[in-house]
This record gives structure tokens, C-alpha cells and sequence, in this order.
């Protein structure tokens, strides 16, 4: 089965992060990189950003 790719609006409201905070994040290396889809499209697997929501959960959880 084929996974689907997130466009970045759809991981602005997947994530509540916003996009400066997103590509800041990005480039600190906190945050995955999309994938390109094309020459001018990238997407992020829907996977990815599953398991970066549920290691932010679990961090959080342990600071507490």
C-alpha cells in the first residue's frame, strides 16, 4: 500500500507548529526534511510526521 505524503499545510495542522517554525526547526536538524516530489514540490510521509508527534509526546511526557 502506498503511503500518503503531507504538503506543508496539511503539516501546519497536523503539527500546530507554524511554517518559519517548521523550516527554523528544519534547519537546527529537530524537524524531518520532506521529500521532493517534483522540481518545485516537496511533501513529507505522513509516517514521518507520525513518529516526530509521538517522540515529541514521549519527551514531553519524561521532562514531566
Amino acid at each position: 500500500m502506498l503511503e500518503k505524503h503531507l504538503r506543508l499545510p496539511a503539516v501546519i495542522d497536523v503539527t500546530g507548529l507554524s511554517r518559519s517554525t517548521i523550516y527554523a526547526m528544519m534547519s537546527q536538524g529537530r524537524f524531518p526534511r520532506p521529500i521532493a516530489l517534483g522540481k518545485r514540490v516537496v511533501a513529507w510521509p505522513e509516517s514521518v510526521i507520525a513518529k516526530f508527534l509521538r517522540e515529541r509526546a514521549t519527551a514531553t511526557q519524561v521532562a514531566a
